[in-house]
């Protein structure tokens, strides 16, 4: 029997399983996915994750080969609105480091147990002093027992520790169109571009190799049929092009779309379960926090784990304040994701006019905020 069994190899669990077992833990790791995620979603590395990540030598590993981006500008109908200026932060890590998820998986996973796949958990039984988890492996039923279980398998994993309703949901009608391309040279290589027009946000990010993220708002939102990958791939191609973004347009060959929704759970605890991650919280990826969030998440509960084994009691207020901070955080970022959707949608010529002098004004009288904002400094971890 396991000590922790952790359900979802992602980056969260994947890197509380990492902590885990470098504290000498006893941990088992699950994943539903027959094979590791190829999705690149999640780019972006925030100052406290990598303080935080440093104890186990992911934050060596992922700078290895991480663009360090040190600056963002906000940019409309081509003019320079404002800048932010993440390396005048007091920081041991001011800036943001971008690359792509299964490269920061990797990074984490140096020290966590070999994944068991293909693991469709069904239902989890809480006990005085253990845990029994329930599933089902290929056409076989499948159960095991842990001292705590630790719950990071996103969205899918919820109804495993939430009731149905138990969690408020907020489903954003915006949708977004998202690709990474390989780019000639450019002079603005390692910058962070945000640009803000009549039609819609369209974020631009630097990745190693000369690769950039673009994320565009969907001018055909729900409209849309998904299946229509040359359809997404020209209004990407569109979007781009009308922000002077003509090296992107060329070099894009596909194009994925996401919406985006916010959940923030109000408990993460239920005796010996936890829920952490997505599981837990979503907020938008335009800001992105999201796997910030939950790579916090982890690094706090991993001693308190640890300490809770070892001792043989739980360390009930260090748990306690554990969980109010994380939640607390959870609903500073989500704030701050769906101020930045509602910034970045589509409006008409005069309100456009409007936001761009308003934005220019915030970003020149408080441009060290928007970057301590942006680079998670209202976390609880800090």
């Amino acid at each position: 029997m396991p000590e922790v069994l952790i359900v979802g190899a992602g980056p969260v669990g994947t890197f509380l399983a990492s902590e885990l077992a470098r504290l000498h833990v006893d941990v088992t790791l699950w994943d539903r996915r027959p094979e590791p995620g190829g999705g690149t979603r999640a780019i972006g590395l925030h100052a406290p994750v990598l303080a935080a990540l440093e104890a186990g030598g992911a934050t060596e590993r992922i700078l290895q080969d991480a663009v360090r981006v040190r600056r963002g500008e906000a940019r409309s109908d081509g003019r320079l609105l404002g800048v932010v200026r993440f390396d005048r932060l007091n920081r041991r890590h001011p800036y943001v480091a971008t690359l792509p998820q299964p490269q920061t998986e990797a990074a984490l996973a140096v020290h966590a147990p070999a994944v068991r796949r293909g693991v469709d958990v069904t239902g989890i039984r809480r006990g005085p002093d253990m845990v029994r988890v329930q599933g089902r492996e290929a056409d076989a039923f499948l159960a095991e027992s842990a001292s705590l279980v630790v719950l990071a398998g996103g969205a899918g994993a919820r109804p495993l520790v939430y009731r149905a309703g138990a969690v408020p949901t907020t489903a954003y009608p915006d949708r977004y169109l998202m690709s990474d391309a390989t780019l000639p040279p450019r002079a603005d290589a390692e910058l962070a571009v945000v640009h803000l027009d009549e039609p819609g946000v369209l974020e631009s990010f630097p990745l190693p190799g000369g690769r950039r993220r673009f994320v565009a708002w969907d001018s055909d939102g729900g409209d849309a049929d998904p299946t229509d990958d040359a359809a997404r791939l020209a209004r990407l191609q569109t979007a781009l092009r009308r922000r002077g973004e003509h090296a992107g347009a060329e070099a894009v060959t596909a194009a994925t779309a996401f919406r985006v929704r916010r959940v923030v759970a109000p408990q993460l605890r239920r005796g010996r379960v936890f829920a952490i991650g997505d599981t837990a919280h979503e907020v938008s990826p335009i800001g992105g926090q999201g796997m910030n969030l939950g790579l916090l998440d982890a690094a706090g509960l991993a001693p308190l784990l640890m300490r809770w084994l070892r001792e043989g009691a739980a360390p009930e207020p260090e748990l306690a304040r554990w969980e109010r901070d994380r939640v607390r955080s959870a609903r500073w970022a989500a704030r701050l994701a769906a101020a930045n959707t509602r910034l970045g949608r589509p409006v008409d010529a005069t309100t456009h006019a409007v936001r761009a002098q308003v934005m220019r004004a915030a970003l020149a009288v408080g441009g060290p905020l928007f970057a301590h904002a942006y680079a998670m400094g209202f976390d609880a971890a800090n």
